[in-house]
């Protein structure tokens, strides 16, 4: 069974940094493409950032400029570091992953960013 498994958020000041991470598990392939999406409260899904398995990146306008997106060593695990975080950046980071026409998602993990 596939699954994805968020983790590394948590709450942290603003101009702070964080890194979360995404593991899938239960696929013996390179996933072509691991994405990460945010959902504010009261504000729809947006992309935040995706990584092809030749390592293209792919950013949304919330992930311009201050996050990073990357490959970890190992198949399927992807990163997403998040610099000089603001209040705005406060949401649930979901993964997702689109496996054999199937849009996959992870649980989210939260991320606050306080004042």
């Amino acid at each position: 069974q596939v699954q994805l498994v968020e983790s590394g958020g948590g709450l942290v000041q603003a101009g702070g940094s964080l890194r979360v991470s995404c593991e899938v598990s239960g696929v013996t392939f390179n996933i072509n493409i691991i994405a990460w999406y945010r959902q504010a409260p009261g504000k729809q899904r947006e992309l935040v950032a995706s990584i092809s398995s030749r390592g293209t990146t792919n950013y949304g306008d919330s992930g311009k400029g201050r996050f990073t997106i990357s490959r970890g060593s190992a198949k399927n695990t992807v990163y997403l570091e998040m610099n000089s975080l603001k209040p705005e950046d406060t949401a649930v980071y979901y993964c997702n992953a689109v496996i054999f026409g199937n849009s996959l998602w992870g649980q989210g993990t939260q991320v606050t960013v306080s004042s």
